[in-house]
C-alpha cells in the first residue's frame, strides 16, 4: 500500500479532515455561526481570523499549529478538530492555552490585559470515556467548588460518537454531521454546501495534492533513517519521528505493518 493510500483522497475529504475543516473555517461567516451553536452565545464579530496559526515563543520551545485561531474583541478562540485519541488532549490543551496567553500579550504588560480563552477540541471519539457529547472545563476551588477563579480559561471538548447525548439540538446535528452521519439541519446544510465549493476549487485541490506530496517525502525520509538504524530501531525510529511529525496513529499503523510486515498486535506494541 502506497502512502497516498493510507490518506484520503480529495474527493472523499470530509468536515473532520483537517484540510476541509480549516477550509470551511476560513468562511468568516460559517465560522461565527459554529462558534455561536458550540459556545451557545452571540458574538459580535470575528475581528481577527487566521487558518493553521503557527505559535513559536522560544526558538528551543515547541512550538504549536493551531487549527482556527480566532479573536472576538476581548475573546480569543482556538478551534481543533480531531480524530485520533493520543491520549494527551488534557495535557495539549493546558499547553495551548499557556501558549495563546504568551502570544497576546506583549512583555511587561498588565495581567489584567489577558483575554478569555477558549481551546475547543472537536473529537472524533469520547475523549473521557464517560459517553458525553460535551465535556466543559474550569479553574474552581476543590474545598469550595462554587468558588471559581475566574481565571478567562476554559476547555471544552466535544465528543461526535456520542452526539445523541448533546442536550442542545444544534450541537447534537453538528456533532452528527462530523460523525459521518446525515443531517436536516439547515446549517449543516450550509457547511455541506462550502464543502462542495470547495471540492471544486482547483487552486485547493492543488493545494492539498502539493501537501500529499510533502507527506510522501517525510515518508521517505523516515523510512531512510529507519534504514540505517537497523530493523528493531528502525521501527521505533520512524515511529517516533513520525508521531513528531503530528502524523495520525492509524496512518502509521498501516504504514509500519506493510514496511516491516508486522502483525496488528506487534505493530500495536510500537506505537
Amino acid at each position: 500500500m502506497e502512502m497516498q493510500e493510507a490518506i484520503k483522497a480529495w474527493e472523499e475529504l470530509e468536515i473532520k479532515d483537517d484540510f476541509m475543516f480549516a477550509k470551511v473555517m476560513q468562511d468568516k461567516k460559517l465560522c461565527k455561526k459554529l462558534l455561536e451553536r458550540l459556545l451557545q452565545t452571540k458574538i459580535r464579530d470575528i475581528v481577527y481570523l487566521e487558518e493553521q496559526k503557527s505559535i513559536n515563543i522560544e526558538k528551543d520551545a515547541k512550538s504549536i499549529c493551531l487549527d482556527v485561531y480566532i479573536e472576538d474583541g476581548n475573546r480569543v478562540f482556538d478551534l481543533e478538530m480531531q480524530t485520533t485519541d493520543k491520549r494527551n488532549l488534557p495535557k495539549r490543551s493546558r499547553y495551548y492555552q499557556g501558549m495563546i496567553d504568551l502570544n497576546t500579550i506583549e512583555k511587561g504588560e498588565n495581567y489584567k490585559k489577558l483575554k478569555e480563552s477558549y481551546v475547543i477540541f472537536i473529537c472524533t471519539f469520547d475523549p473521557f470515556h464517560q459517553e458525553k457529547a460535551q465535556y466543559t472545563f474550569e479553574n474552581f476551588c476543590i474545598e469550595d467548588k462554587e468558588l471559581k477563579l475566574n481565571d478567562g480559561a476554559k476547555k471544552i471538548f466535544f465528543n461526535a460518537k456520542d452526539y445523541i447525548n448533546a442536550e442542545d439540538e444544534e450541537i447534537r446535528e453538528f456533532l452528527k454531521y462530523v460523525n459521518g452521519e446525515k443531517s436536516d439541519s439547515p446549517f449543516v446544510k450550509e457547511i455541506e454546501d462550502r464543502v462542495a465549493q470547495i471540492k471544486a476549487s482547483e487552486e485547493w485541490r492543488l493545494e492539498y495534492m502539493t501537501l500529499l506530496m510533502r507527506e510522501q517525502e517525510i515518508w521517505e525520509e523516515a523510512e531512510e533513517k529507519g534504514r540505517e538504524m537497523g530493523r528493531e530501531e528502525g521501527i521505533r525510529g520512524t515511529v517516533t519521528l513520525l508521531k513528531e511529525l503530528n502524523i495520525p496513529l492509524q496512518t502509521i499503523r498501516i504504514k509500519i505493518q506493510q514496511q516491516y510486515n508486522l502483525s496488528p498486535e506487534t505493530s500495536e506494541k510500537y506505537l
